[in-house]
C-alpha cells in the first residue's frame, strides 16, 4: 500500500552538511519527496511534536536539541513508506544500528541520532499534520481503513 511518512533531518546532520546525501539515500530507495522545507523550531513547536514523550528522561534534551538549529522537515511517499524509511535510517541508538543505514553514518548518540521518521502510519498522519498543515493527505478507501482498524 502506497503511504505517507515524515522525516526531520536534525541540526546535527544540517550542521554537518549531510542533508543531501541523506536525502539522496532515501530517493534511492524509491521515496518521492512529496513536500520539503527548512524549519527551524521554536520551543513550543519541538514541544508540542515530542509531546508523546513527556516525562520520559531524554525529553527535555531531545527538546533543547531539536530547537538548537534548523531542521530540514520532509513528506516521504512510497510503497510500503514507513517501514522502508525505518529500514534505512536504522535504530534509534546509532551504535546498535545496521551497518550503512543512515543513523549508523552520521549519528553520534540516541539523541543526536540525525534523523526522526515517523513510526507508524496514526504517527505519520499526525507528525505530517503537524508540519504540513496544508499538505491535504488523501482519505484511506473503505477498504483500507477497514484492513488498519
Amino acid at each position: 500500500m502506497t503511504e505517507r511518512t515524515l522525516i526531520i533531518v536534525k541540526p546535527d546532520a544540517v550542521q554537518a552538511n549531510n542533508t543531501q546525501t541523506i536525502l539522496e539515500t532515501l530517493q534511492e530507495r524509491g521515496l518521492k519527496i512529496l513536500a520539503s522545507g527548512q524549519i527551524r523550531l521554536s520551543r513550543p513547536q519541538a514541544a508540542g511534536f515530542y509531546a508523546e514523550h513527556r516525562g520520559k528522561p531524554f525529553y527535555d534534551e531531545l527538546v533543547e536539541f531539536m530547537t538548537s538549529g534548523p531542521c530540514v522537515v520532509g513528506v516521504l511517499e512510497a510503497e510500503g513508506a514507513i517501514g522502508l524509511v525505518r529500514d534505512i535510517i536504522g535504530n534509534t541508538n546509532p551504535s546498535l544500528a545496521a551497518e550503512g543505514t543512515i543513523r549508523r553514518r552520521f549519528g553520534s548518540s540516541t539523541t543526536r541520532n540525525t534523523i526522526h521518521a515517523s513510526d507508524s502510519p496514526q504517527s505519520a498522519q499526525r507528525e505530517i499534520a503537524f508540519l504540513f498543515p496544508d499538505l491535504l493527505l488523501p482519505v484511506p478507501a473503505e477498504s483500507e481503513r477497514l484492513a488498519a482498524g
